[in-house]
This record gives C-alpha cells, sequence and structure tokens, in this order.
C-alpha cells in the first residue's frame, strides 16, 4: 500500500509538473497578445477555439479513455483506435474547412477563414497525440509527459512570443499552439515503447466502441453546451464582451484545468486498477476528493480576493471589466473539479451508462440557466455557472452512493475543513486592501499571508489531507 501510494504521488508530482510548465508557457505567451490586442481582436481568437475545442473532442475523448481503462490492452487496439480516430479527424478537418466562410459570415469576421484552416491541421495530429497520451496514462508513465511538454512549451512559447513581437497578432497563438503539439508527438515517439504498427481489427473496434462513443456523447454533451456560452455571447453581444469573458476563465483555467488535467490523468489509471476491490476504490476516491478540496479551495478563494490586483498588474485597466468573469468562473470551476473526481470513479468502474446518463439528466438544467442568463447579460450567464456547477457536482455524486456506498455525508466530512480554513485565510488576507494601497504590493503580500496562513492552519487543525501529503513527503526522502 505505501509502494502503491509513493508511486500515486510521485506521478502527481510528476504531471503537476508538466501541466504547470504547460500553462506557464502558454499564459506568458497569452499576456504578451493582451497587451498588444485590443479586446475586440483577443474575441476572434476566442471563436475560433470554440469550434477547434469542440473538434478535438472527436479524437482525444471516448475512444482513447477506453484504451485507458480496457485490463489487457495491446498493440493491436492502440493501432486500431488510431486509425478509427485519424479517418475521423480527416473528415473534420474537410468540413471545418469548407464551412470556415459560412462561419465567418454568421459572425461578421472575414480574417476567421485563413486562421480557422490553418488552425484545423492540428486535428490530424492530435488523433496520434492522444493514442500516445493513452499509451503513458495507462502505463503511468507520467515523467515521459514531463519531458515531452519541456521541449514542447518551451519550443512553442519562443516561436509565439517572437511572432507576436513581430506583430503577427492572433496568429502568434495559433503558432504557439501548432508548435506545441507537433513537438510534444514527435518527442513521444521516440521517448515511449508504443509506435504505430499496420494493425486492425473489428472485433476490438467494436468492444472498446463499445464503452467509448458513450464517453464520446457524452464528452461531446458537455464541451458543447461549455462552448456554446462563448458562441451565443460572441453572437449576441460585442466581440469585446467576449473577449472580456473568456479573458476571465483564462486565469481560473490556468489553475484549475491544470489541477484537473493532472489529477483525472493520474486518477483514472490508478481508480482503473482499483476496480475490482470497491472498498480500496472508495478508500482512494475519498482521498482523492479530500486532497483535491485542501489544493482547489484555497486556490478559489485566493483567486476571487486577488482578481482586481492581479488583472491590473498583468494585463493593465484595459482588461478591468474581466475581473467579475474571472471571480465567477473561478468558482465555478473549482466546484466543477470536485465533482469531476465523481465521474472519474464512474468511469473506471466501467459504467460508461451511467456517465452518459448523467450528461442527459443535466442539459435540461444548463440549457433552462444559459437561458436566463442571455436574457439578462454576460455576467449573469457567467453566474448562472456557478448555480449549474453545485447542481451538476451534487448529481455526478448521488450514483456514488449506489456503486461505492460513498454517501453525501461523507463527501461533506471530507472536505468541510479545507472550506473552513478557506473561509478564515480570505477574510483576513481581503482585509489587506484597506490598509495598503499600490496594487502590486498588495497582490504580493495577499498571496504570500494566504500561503502562510493556510499550511499554519492546516498544521493547528491537523488537517487529514495535509498531513497525508506530508507523510508522503516524509516517505520519499
Amino acid at each position: 500500500m505505501i509502494k502503491q501510494n509513493s508511486t500515486l504521488f510521485s506521478n502527481l508530482i510528476w504531471k503537476f509538473g508538466e501541466r504547470f510548465l504547460a500553462q506557464i508557457v502558454s499564459f506568458i505567451v497569452s499576456i504578451v497578445l493582451a497587451r498588444m490586442l485590443m479586446p475586440e481582436d483577443y474575441g476572434v481568437i476566442s471563436l475560433i477555439l470554440v469550434f477547434i475545442t469542440f473538434a478535438d473532442v472527436f479524437v482525444t475523448s471516448g475512444f482513447s479513455t477506453s484504451l485507458i481503462q480496457k485490463k489487457d490492452a495491446d498493440d493491436t487496439d492502440f493501432s486500431t483506435i488510431f486509425y478509427c480516430s485519424f479517418m475521423i479527424s480527416i473528415l473534420i478537418y474537410f468540413v471545418l474547412f469548407a464551412v470556415a466562410p459560412i462561419i465567418a459570415d454568421f459572425y461578421n469576421t472575414p480574417t476567421l477563414i485563413p486562421i480557422l484552416r490553418v488552425f484545423s491541421l492540428r486535428i490530424p495530429i492530435s488523433s496520434y497525440n492522444s493514442i500516445q497520451h493513452a499509451y503513458v496514462s495507462r502505463n503511468m508513465l507520467f515523467k515521459k509527459f514531463f519531458f515531452s511538454t519541456l521541449f514542447g512549451t518551451i519550443l512553442s512559447g519562443v516561436f509565439g512570443v517572437v511572432a507576436a513581437y513581430h506583430g503577427l497578432g492572433a496568429w502568434a497563438l495559433i503558432i504557439q499552439y501548432m508548435t506545441n503539439t507537433i513537438v510534444d508527438t514527435i518527442v513521444l515517439r521516440f521517448t515511449i515503447d508504443w509506435h504505430l504498427k499496420i494493425k486492425f481489427s473489428k472485433q476490438s473496434a467494436s468492444s472498446l466502441m463499445k464503452y467509448g462513443w458513450k464517453i464520446l456523447v457524452a464528452d461531446l454533451s458537455g464541451t458543447f453546451f461549455e462552448q456554446l456560452r462563448s458562441l451565443i455571447i460572441g453572437k449576441v453581444y460585442l466581440t469585446s464582451d467576449l473577449a472580456f469573458y473568456n479573458r476571465g476563465k483564462s486565469f481560473s483555467s490556468l489553475i484549475m484545468d491544470n489541477i484537473s488535467t493532472a489529477m483525472m490523468s493520474v486518477l483514472f489509471p490508478d481508480l482503473s486498477n482499483k476496480v475490482d476491490d470497491i472498498q480500496q476504490l472508495k478508500k482512494t476516491l475519498r482521498r482523492s476528493i479530500s486532497v483535491m478540496s485542501y489544493v482547489i479551495f484555497p486556490m478559489i478563494g485566493g483567486l476571487v480576493v486577488v482578481a482586481k490586483q492581479l488583472t491590473i498588474v498583468l494585463l493593465t485597466e484595459k482588461w478591468i471589466e474581466s475581473v467579475p468573469y474571472l471571480q465567477l468562473l473561478a468558482i465555478a470551476a473549482g466546484i466543477s473539479l470536485i465533482g469531476n473526481i465523481s465521474l472519474q470513479s464512474i468511469k473506471a468502474i466501467g459504467r460508461s451508462d451511467v456517465v452518459l446518463k448523467l450528461e442527459i439528466i443535466k442539459k435540461p438544467v444548463y440549457i433552462f440557466l444559459l437561458i436566463v442568463g442571455v436574457l439578462i447579460s454576460p455576467l449573469a450567464i457567467a453566474f448562472t455557472m456557478v448555480i449549474y456547477s453545485i447542481y451538476s457536482s451534487i448529481a455526478n455524486a448521488r450514483p456514488l452512493l449506489k456503486l461505492v456506498g460513498y454517501t453525501y455525508k461523507e463527501q461533506i466530512q471530507d472536505i468541510w475543513q479545507s472550506f473552513f480554513m478557506t473561509v478564515i485565510m480570505c477574510l483576513i488576507i481581503w482585509g489587506l486592501r484597506f490598509v495598503i494601497h499600490n496594487y502590486l504590493v498588495l497582490l504580493i503580500l495577499q498571496v504570500l499571508i494566504g500561503m502562510i496562513l493556510y499550511f499554519i492552519l492546516s498544521a493547528v487543525l491537523k488537517n487529514k489531507a495535509y498531513m497525508y501529503v506530508k507523510s508522503l513527503f516524509w516517505m520519499r526522502k
């Protein structure tokens, strides 16, 4: 058990490092672009990312997930899924190429056409890269991820910043994304044992798709409705409103998405290995939620408190309207993250049908809240996401009672102490704004005092998650 915990912790460290490194470089590039472009220009990029993100789901979700979940997946399975994903990616590329003028006309933005057509080339590359990622995740080789990302982020970051410096504007971000994917694929090609073979099995495809199609449909549904907000804001309101919305979202995503990607990438294969021992799976699940809330809650609270000064220091006053979006979307993302752990557990057990049913049940509520938000304002749309994330997390947790015996009471027990410490921390660092008026100094002191205070509270209250992580550090020494 100690060895398993150490391995899990080691993989988490490598994955957190990989995601942190990747997003820091991306964030720096986005800051450069944000300072060079007007919010209206940045809105164009936001629209393009909506379509690319949705298209990516077809080649990076469902089928690759089935490779991780299957206990005895072999080279034939991996090659089969690649060929299926690649054929789908080629079809998607030609569809996006053809509809680019229609999309540009709909949003009255002609510059969308060449950018969307070029950026769509990333999708076929991702079809191969996603299989590499599935192999790494399945075999818990997250150290490989770290080094592939190291090269990818450094090179793509350099290319992106140079492009931005030379006035390429929106194309700088496209160059950064494309370079990152290509370099990551090349590095993994030479550092992992799996290589594409000329093998295809109808039986393998049928077996994996039986599980994977439900995950794919669920993820498509989730991504579609997630991106629908951006599409509606871009059409109903100004592109500057979309830029403020997405800029606020990008700050919260820098933290939340990285933690989510790291945690879920490691947690899913680990839970899949424990599917035959429900009690051990439940124990791992409870510990994961406890540790996740311990890490996430202070980050959410801290981000909400420092939102204004963080935005002004990094992006200048012209992005000040993104502050309330940042605060609301950070809260929504943090709550959703806890609920997503429940989904990973359900996937690990092999109940992709339950995952799909949850999406079907939750989406009417999502649509209703979205309509209400659209009728009011872009900020109201962000606020409805907080309400939906609470509802979604409660709904995701419900099946766990039947599947693993994880009750709502136990879930509250696993997160309440971290929530309490976060409230105390936020109240204290929020009060600093009344005595310190320099935004940079205030930001630095709030971050430092907040971290120190949170760790002191953790030690005094002997928080279980804190004690667990501390024991793993000592064990590794």
